[in-house]
């Protein structure tokens, strides 16, 4: 009897710790943990960094770079493993075991053709589309190539949607990467013509946003709100809500939008976009004054970077040190600076420098010096600025980011004049000028390789056109010849090429008669801004000469003090030509700050030959008006040097700017010299023989403007009075 019973006491015992196992179980695989694990290469095991993990409509983060990765998951969740690198990766939880996932990488077309089979079956438009977004970042034009050769293993069949759409999307893609959003735009309103996807509205939204076209992504953004969007997409609509209104300075609605989204992100755990949040509500809220707040979040960011890979966290901390040279904490910013630069150092060549926060250019040591020395000159700690510079200008030469090297430059030269080692000053300034004539040099070639590139991509865009409209056209043949087969076969054949041929050649020909034209006007508005160049080009030697003149004598007789006063003013009005001798215009502002202080030259050198006087309208706004740069000028130099010179009496020199209405300014320069008749005759032989240089370079200039931009400008050059004594030049300029 107390066997069975110790027996049944047993089983009793066995069975109910089996029952509370299993509700532990249950339990566990009911609760969230922290899923870990890792993404490799499958052909040699090493680690890929920048991989998409998603937890469906639930979690969302990305590897570091060790391939590692953590996530918030439940057992018998599905996991996501995507990458435009390798083919996507489904995963269902099992446990709570770290888990390693191995990836073949997604070869290019060519790649796949050497590795197939003579009995494989390839799904060739799939294949070119892979190709495609493997080459999208590094080679744009090979790229939509890849995106043309899909599109047309398809042609001549009776394609579906989902082809189309994917080959537009992929393409608006390449042109939204490579900074065309106008085309980008176009391609992702063809893919939603075909397949209305959310997450293609969403790249159609940032598109419009990027082509500043802020209403229509905004209204884009909102209709998207009406959809069963997912967690992630729901973010990244309030987060484009937000952008847009930032852009447009409207920093309520853009905090209001940002914190939606950032509430989303934590409350859906998707990682990644919590940082990118905080850091834009800090930018949001420094924008609109609020520097406490800007902080707050600032601090938040700076934090979940560093939990980030580390080209992340640099980013942040450079936006961050921008935020505090904004509210002048110049401690903090180089604080900041200083680790942002001690990371960059310390990343390998393999690894590549992160993005400017501007997502134009990249976060560089050698700028990063550039701005440690900035903050220090702006405390007035000039000697502890000069070692980053010293740094930043050997850097930016090693690096040949002649950008830097003219600013750093530049600074190190204002620096040593400050302090009074004009030598080091002169030195410098002489390294800024030879910087200078490299980097305009330079931003040529790379303004005539971004004109290539971008009629590259047209081309190919109005391939890839043609195409479709082909595909469009064979479609509907297709469909009209299977509605009516019979109809079809009695229609002439023979007429309707002849008809097509009749369309076709007349096209050509209204093709041609257009081309023709266009090549016409660009090659004469080619051939009007390289006179333009040239003229510009001779100007500033012909300047600089003068003036260079105007020095020598004055040295020559005037005492070493003085001398260097007028060396001092002119260096700055040397710097000031230069800076903008390769600008067709300039505010009209630039022009008068330029005249002012070569009229204080002129005076400085005979003050007892003349007083003068600069009047500018207080109605007038120099802002909204441009003009070429040195056009005043050598007005100015002819009323000096031909007319007041050569007056027995004190003269004036009067330059009036005076706005006649919205569209108009009246400049005029007078001085009541000897005139233009009497300056002839003080005239050399020599002088007689030979035009003023300068003067007719400006009207060569003022007739080559006008022709380019209808009257822009309107000059008049008539005597004072009735004695032929002085002189008035009268100058019109417009707006465009």
């Amino acid at each position: 009897m107390k066997v069975r019973q110790h027996i049944i006491i047993s089983i009793l015992f066995i069975f109910l710790s089996q029952v509370g196992l299993n509700a532990q179980t249950k339990r566990a695989e009911a609760s969230e943990f922290i899923l870990k694990g890792q993404v490799l290469n499958a052909e040699d095991n090493s680690p890929i960094p920048l991989v998409n993990v998603e937890i469906t409509g639930k979690g969302y983060a990305t590897t570091n770079r060790a391939g590692e990765f953590q996530i918030s998951a439940k057992v018998g969740d599905e996991l996501v493993i995507r990458s435009d690198d390798f083919k996507t990766i489904y995963h269902i939880v099992k446990d709570q075991q770290r888990i390693t996932v191995r990836v073949e990488k997604a070869l290019e077309v060519e790649a796949v053709m050497s590795k197939r089979s003579r009995n494989d079956a390839i799904d060739y438009f799939k294949v070119y589309i892979d190709s495609a977004k493997i080459a999208l970042k590094s080679d744009a034009k090979k790229s939509i190539d890849y995106v043309n050769k899909a599109l047309e293993t398809v042609t001549g069949k009776r394609t579906n949607e989902f082809q189309n759409a994917v080959a537009f999307e992929t393409l608006g893609d390449i042109n939204l990467y490579w900074q065309l959003p106008d085309l980008a735009i176009t391609n992702y309103k063809e893919s939603i013509r075909s397949r209305p996807l959310a997450a293609t509205r969403i790249k159609l939204a940032k598109a419009f946003m990027m082509n500043n076209n802020y209403q229509e992504s905004i209204g884009e953004y909102n209709k998207l709100l009406q959809l069963n969007l997912s967690n992630y997409q729901r973010v990244e609509v309030f987060e484009g809500l937000g952008d847009n209104y930032k852009a447009t300075k409207d920093a309520i609605k853009s905090v209001f939008n940002y914190q939606k989204a950032l509430d989303l992100a934590n409350q859906h755990k998707i990682t990644p976009k919590v940082t990118d949040l905080n850091s834009k509500i800090g930018e949001a809220y420094a924008q609109s004054g609020a520097i406490e707040e800007a902080q707050e979040y600032f601090g938040n960011s700076l934090l979940l970077s560093e939990g980030e890979n580390k080209k992340r966290a640099v980013q942040e901390k450079d936006k961050v040190a921008d935020f505090y040279n904004q509210k002048q904490d110049f401690a903090k910013e180089i604080e900041l600076r200083q680790e942002a630069l001690n990371e960059l150092e310390s990343m390998d060549d393999e690894e590549g420098l992160p993005e400017n926060n501007s997502g134009v250019g990249l976060l560089s040591p050698q700028r990063q010096n550039y701005k440690i020395a900035n903050a220090y000159v702006a405390q007035d700690k000039y000697e502890e600025a000069i070692p980053f510079l010293e740094r930043s200008i050997s850097e930016a030469d090693a690096k040949e980011d002649l950008v830097v090297q003219k600013d750093a430059t530049r600074k190190l030269s204002e620096i040593y004049r400050d302090i009074g080692d004009f030598d080091k000053a002169a030195e410098g300034y002489q390294r800024y000028v030879e910087v200078v004539d490299e980097l305009y040099v330079k931003k040529e070639q790379e303004l005539s390789q971004a004109t290539r590139f971008s009629k590259e991509i047209a081309l190919k865009q109005n391939r890839i056109s043609s195409l479709e409209s082909e595909r469009a056209i064979n479609e509907s043949r297709y469909k009209l010849a299977f509605e009516n087969q019979e109809l079809i076969q009695k229609n002439n054949l023979v007429q309707k090429w002849i008809i097509g041929s009749l369309i076709a050649l007349a096209l050509l020909l209204l093709y041609t008669a257009y081309s023709q034209r266009k090549n016409a006007r660009q090659q004469q508005y080619a051939n009007n801004l390289l006179a333009l160049k040239s003229l510009r080009t001779q100007m500033n030697p012909h300047f600089i000469f003068n003036a260079l003149n105007s020095v020598n004598s004055f040295i020559a007789s005037n005492d070493e003090r003085a001398a260097n006063k007028y060396l001092s003013e002119f260096s700055q009005l040397m710097r000031s030509v230069l800076e903008n001798s390769d600008e067709d215009f300039i505010p009209l502002s630039k022009e008068i700050e330029l005249l002012r202080l070569y009229v204080k030259l002129e005076h400085f050198r005979f003050r007892d030959k003349f007083d003068y006087k600069v009047t500018v309208d207080e109605a007038l706004n120099v802002d909204d008006f441009v003009i070429p740069p040195m056009l005043l000028q050598p007005y100015v130099e002819n009323a000096v040097w031909h007319g007041l010179r050569y007056k027995e009496k004190k003269g004036l020199l009067e330059i009036d700017f005076a706005q006649r209405d919205s569209e108009t300014v009246v400049i005029t320069i007078t001085d009541d010299g000897i005139g233009r008749k009497k300056s002839k005759e003080f005239k050399t032989d020599h002088q007689k023989k030979q035009k003023s240089k300068g003067m007719g370079n400006i009207k060569r200039r003022i007739a080559i403007l006008n022709d380019m931009y209808k009257d822009k400008v309107d000059v008049t050059v008539e005597d004072l009075n009735d004695q032929e004594e002085g002189t008035q030049v009268r100058l019109i300029l417009k707006k465009d």
